[in-house]
């Protein structure tokens, strides 16, 4: 690997990459450890790399990333998959969206199934999986969006469609192997070789993975370029779609839908969330029994978060939670259905049911 170092963190079993140029020495970091800041630089410095990229695969959930940090103190500017909310990034990548290191293109191949948003990227004849496929593996599906059928679809119409000699080299490994092939993994992945989408999704589904030690602080300060998230005291402001989901997911903080219930029947809802409507049909005034309503479905020491349409009668219900004693209020930043101005551009995604989160029609 001339052009490629790799790196690992044991904890966390995570690869952190770095790609140069042999040329022009521009180089890349993708998916920086935050323990490593320190060894990361040494090694850019020692080989006299000039880092022009500090590059994501994905929000992660097992370590907090140092891509924001090393982008500070090296004026790298940062890259992440526009599909995971990651909202201070300089530059939100798109399926096909193509960085150049001297005249070496990195091109990035969106592969959602892990999360939402997650990126593959290929590096001439090496292609860096992140968190979608592994060696004999591949990434889990039951949390922060993910989906088994897209995890399947995004590695067999896209990764497995690259030559059979193209080298894997992924996030993680957690039996000290450093790299595979495309070919190998066709043959001999036993999650993938010879399985159809359907009992790759019953393998996916029957995997019941205890959650990520980390996720509750790693996932709000990824979403940030690592800077880490602090609890916050009574009303907390907006949180993320994809934190929120998660939170919630993981039993960690409450959700309650304060639309009506007629919006609920027309639009679609999300299945087991508490419902309290701030207002009981559109022009009334606030549900005077709103906080007496909050208060016995949820005790004031637990997070919890308010879903409205698009995030503003979501605020007001948080706000007011927060003035009954509730330490953690939190605004589902977008709502059910999002911005209605779909050019509007504000760093995350635009509305749970367009996420690729859980939700239903009645």
């Amino acid at each position: 690997m001339d052009n490629i170092i790799q790196l690992f963190d044991t904890p966390s079993s995570t690869f952190t990459y770095i790609l140069f140029d042999v040329v022009s020495h521009e180089a890349a970091i993708v998916d920086a450890v935050d323990a490593h800041i320190e060894r990361d630089l040494a090694v850019i410095a020692e080989r006299k790399l000039q880092l022009k990229w500090a590059i994501e695969t994905h929000a992660h959930a097992d370590h907090i990333t140092a891509a924001g940090e090393i982008a500070r103190r090296t004026g790298a500017a940062t890259a992440t998959p526009a599909g995971c909310g990651i909202g201070p990034s300089n530059r939100q990548l798109a399926d096909g969206d193509t960085l150049f290191l001297g005249a070496q293109p990195l091109r990035a191949i969106h592969t959602p199934g892990h999360t939402a948003g997650s990126m593959c990227y290929l590096w001439g004849d090496v292609v860096l999986t992140g968190d979608t496929l592994l060696i004999g593996g591949c990434g889990r599906t039951d949390f922060q969006s993910g989906d088994p059928a897209t995890m399947y679809d995004s590695i067999t119409q896209k990764l497995f469609t690259l030559a059979d000699a193209t080298r894997v080299l992924p996030g993680h490994d957690y039996h000290g192997r450093n790299e595979s092939t495309v070919g190998a993994e066709k043959r001999n992945n036993p999650r993938l070789a010879g399985k159809s989408r359907d009992e790759f999704i019953a393998i996916m589904n029957a995997l019941d993975l205890p959650p990520p030690k980390m996720i509750e602080t790693a996932v709000p300060a990824n979403l940030q370029l690592g800077d880490k998230v602090q609890p916050a005291q009574g009303y907390a402001g907006n949180i993320p779609l994809v934190v929120a989901h998660q939170w919630w997911e993981n039993g960690y903080a409450a959700l309650i839908d304060v639309r009506t219930q007629a919006e609920r029947d027309w639009v679609g809802y999300i299945p087991g969330t508490t419902v309290i409507a701030w207002k009981k049909y559109p022009g009334m005034a606030v549900n005077q029994n709103f906080g007496d309503q909050l208060k016995s479905e949820v005790p004031l020491d637990r997070p919890v978060m308010f879903l409205c349409r698009s995030g503003v009668r979501s605020v007001d219900a948080a706000r007011h939670a927060a003035s009954l004693g509730y330490t953690q209020a939190y605004n589902i930043l977008e709502g059910f259905e999002g911005d209605p101005d779909p050019h509007k551009q504000r760093g995350h995604l635009n509305g749970w049911r367009h996420a690729g989160l859980p939700w239903v029609q009645s």
